[in-house]
């Protein structure tokens, strides 16, 4: 996947589709909050939406809003796919804190591997486990997560642990946070297209996100240094739904659901994780044209993260289960399922 295709495959999230000149019964309007030419609206949302309406013989008509287009904020959107407000949408569970706790197993530190498309299959699995009653209050059509966090940041590269001490990073969630808070960072949370004013402005001083992202806010130009962490595991990562307004779904006929239908589940899930790993060469690609520095932590330094990280968990592991659920067994099978995945 290149730059030019990302480009021309964006144009499908702006609605451009002939698909969309067939007489429509059905017109879905679904929301997110990145624009429509960053990896994930054009490399998953807009071709999913192609291939529904085609599957549909043109009775489908599916709109894309980016950037908000239809009003709210992002951590609205789960609320917003809810009530009907739109038929559907892209959230972050991270961006409400302690509302939807089993999805934070695959946020946990090390947790997931380098592979995001290997990991949504996983977190499909585990959700139909675990998530199907919390998540109840919408269709889920695909669960997934990004790759591989990277520490960027200007002023030089971390390099040691003791480099993160004292600095005021961007973090993503609420189990990103509390590991860079354990290394003596200041975390501060905020959704992710309002990292690059913080960062201009000095608010941060650099953050954590994975490469995908890099070109859409253009953090290759904000950042000099960008610090990846080597092994097999994530230092982090974040969640994300893609789903439907239950009256939306249940409305459809029963041909329409199919279609739905067919177009949901891991394999779709596994999609959506696989434009992430692709926006993540992307991202890459990009830096390595710059003069920034790219730093890999050694052997050493990401074993001392690990032990952070496994304390971390068991943290976690005896905050849940002091609210009634099973941590253990959460975190026993997203490790399980993660493996299976692994290619």
């Amino acid at each position: 996947m290149n730059v030019f295709k990302l480009a021309a495959a964006s144009a499908l999230a702006l609605g451009i589709s002939g698909a969309t000149a067939i007489a429509q019964e059905v017109t879905l309007r679904f929301q997110h909050f990145l624009p429509p030419h960053s990896s994930v609206p054009a490399l998953f949302m807009a071709p999913w939406a192609e291939k529904v309406m085609k599957d549909s013989g043109g009775r489908i008509k599916i709109e894309l809003y980016p950037g908000m287009q239809l009003g709210g904020k992002p951590p609205a959107l789960y609320d917003q796919i809810r009530d009907g407000v739109i038929d559907g949408g892209w959230a972050l569970p991270a961006y409400t804190p302690g509302r939807f706790p089993e999805t934070e197993v695959f946020e946990l530190p090390f947790m997931t591997s380098m592979n995001a498309e290997d990991t949504s299959r996983a977190f499909w699995t585990f959700g139909q486990q675990y998530l199907t009653e919390r998540m109840s209050d919408v269709h889920l059509l695909a669960v997934h997560v990004h790759g591989p966090g990277v520490i960027h940041k200007k002023g030089g590269a971390v390099k040691t642990l003791d480099d993160l001490k004292g600095l005021k990073l961007r973090g993503p969630s609420r189990q990103a946070n509390k590991l860079l808070e354990s290394l003596g960072a200041t975390p501060v949370g905020m959704p992710v297209p309002a990292f690059p004013e913080a960062m201009s402005k000095g608010v941060v001083q650099g953050g954590v996100i994975p490469q995908e992202i890099v070109p859409l806010l253009k953090i290759h130009e904000l950042a000099d240094s960008h610090t990846e962490v080597g092994g097999d595991r994530a230092l982090y990562n974040t969640t994300f739904i893609w789903a439907m307004n239950k009256n939306s779904y249940n409305a459809l006929p029963a041909d329409l659901k199919a279609v739905i239908d067919a177009n949901s589940g891991v394999e779709t899930s596994a999609w959506a994780g696989r434009a992430m790993d692709e926006g993540d060469d992307i991202g890459l690609k990009l830096i390595q044209e710059t003069d920034n520095e790219i730093f890999t932590m050694g052997d050493d330094m990401v074993a001392e993260l690990r032990k952070l990280g496994d304390a971390q968990t068991a943290a976690w592991v005896e905050e849940v289960t002091a609210k009634g659920l099973d941590g253990q067994a959460m975190v026993d099978t997203a490790k399980s399922l993660i493996a299976e995945n692994a290619m």
